[in-house]
């Protein structure tokens, strides 16, 4: 399935990345690697990460990584959501949904 990102869950994942980054190359390389290795199976079989709330999706990183990718199909497309940090507030990007 193809891929689209909100506008809001892009820039979420380029703040994510400058921060690892910032932080550590090695860091910021390994969480790339992790969220391209979970967009790739979330785009291959879309079921097969749980339900979440409001129809979504929710992909869990590994621990190193406390992250969740959010997400719904729509058709042929995976829309993401959120790419969200786990200590947030859970359910921020609800909003999104109706954009």
């Amino acid at each position: 399935m193809k891929l689209s990102f909100h506008s809001a869950a892009r820039a979420e994942l380029r703040s994510t990345k400058a921060f690892y980054r910032s932080r550590s190359p090695l860091a910021a390389i390994a969480f790339a690697q992790e969220i391209q290795s979970a967009l790739l199976r979330i785009a291959e079989s879309p079921l097969r990460y749980p339900p979440g709330e409001s129809g979504t999706r929710v992909c869990v990183l590994p621990w190193r990584f406390p992250y969740t990718i959010v997400y719904y199909t729509v058709r042929d497309m995976v829309v993401i959501v959120a790419i969200a940090h786990q200590s947030r507030e859970p359910g921020y990007w609800q909003d999104r949904l109706s954009e």
